[in-house]
């Protein structure tokens, strides 16, 4: 294991590479640090060389101005850096719901550095019919009144709703991570700026047709009719690829692992 930061603009980095073979980087969702991959990335590491990091104002990844005016772009800058700075060849690249967003800016900003996106599940609500995409959208201005009215339980809820997510739905042995004072850090930063950055977000279509990086998107099978998913479907035709179907909901890669890592490897495969 190798451990180290990497400064930025505005912002350090925290990053954790494991494993031996090509290069993959893991792009978490809602408020995943470098920790919440775990179990995802053993699954993984006998075959890739797994980079992870705390997006920043997570947990170990400081900024030096926190407020507003964070966007994708600039999560996307930061795992090109990151790229630039530990890997010499182009990355398979895995991201789920606003990390397959910030997969999908790095392919359209910096398709030489990815070999192999699998987009699962990105909140891409602009590609929605138009009640899909009203109903979505206000589903996501409601839970950030609600956190800002109610606190984080309450606005974390009304984003399981709508992603659909079953806890139920897992392996036995997942390990997910307990209530701690970081934990509720990190998703207070996710609603105070990560989730407006995600609903200002407009998709690069035409960079993405025209990069060489091969585009899987993804979906979890688990729940068919939920948002996520049909975003996941409907950039599946815009970009006329299959949509990859993988174990689970929403949060596959985190509750079922081993399922969800099989998977993986095949589609990169």
């Amino acid at each position: 294991m190798n451990e180290g930061t990497l400064r930025v603009a505005g912002a350090t980095l925290f990053y954790r590479m494991r494993g031996s073979g090509p290069p993959l980087l893991l792009l978490p969702g809602g408020d995943g640090a470098a920790d919440s991959t775990d179990g995802l990335s053993d699954q993984l590491v006998d075959r890739y060389t797994v980079v992870t990091y705390d997006r920043r104002g997570l947990s170990r990844s400081s900024i030096d101005a926190p407020g507003g005016g964070l966007t994708l772009a600039t999560h996307s800058d930061d795992a090109h850096r990151l790229l630039a700075a530990l890997i010499t060849e182009p990355a398979f690249v895995f991201g789920s719901s606003i990390g397959a967003l910030i997969g999908l800016d790095l392919v359209a900003r910096h398709p030489e550095q990815v070999r192999v996106l699998v987009a699962h599940e990105p909140p891409a609500w602009e590609l929605l019919p138009d009640a899909e995409r009203e109903r979505a959208t206000l589903a996501v201005e409601d839970a950030e009144n609600t956190f800002q009215r109610e606190g984080v339980v309450a606005g974390f809820k009304k984003f399981v709703v709508l992603a659909a997510v079953d806890y139920a739905d897992r392996e036995p042995d997942a390990v997910l991570a307990p209530p701690t004072s970081q934990r509720e850090a990190n998703l207070s930063f996710f609603f105070t700026c990560d989730s407006s950055a995600v609903r200002y977000y407009r998709l690069d279509l035409s960079a993405l047709k025209a990069a060489s990086t091969r585009i899987v998107p993804a979906c979890g099978r688990s729940a068919p009719e939920s948002a996520p998913y049909r975003a996941a479907a409907a950039l599946a035709v815009v970009l006329g690829k299959a949509l990859a179907d993988f174990p689970g909901g929403h949060t596959g890669w985190l509750l079922r692992p081993k399922a969800f890592a099989a998977k993986l490897r095949e589609v990169l495969s």
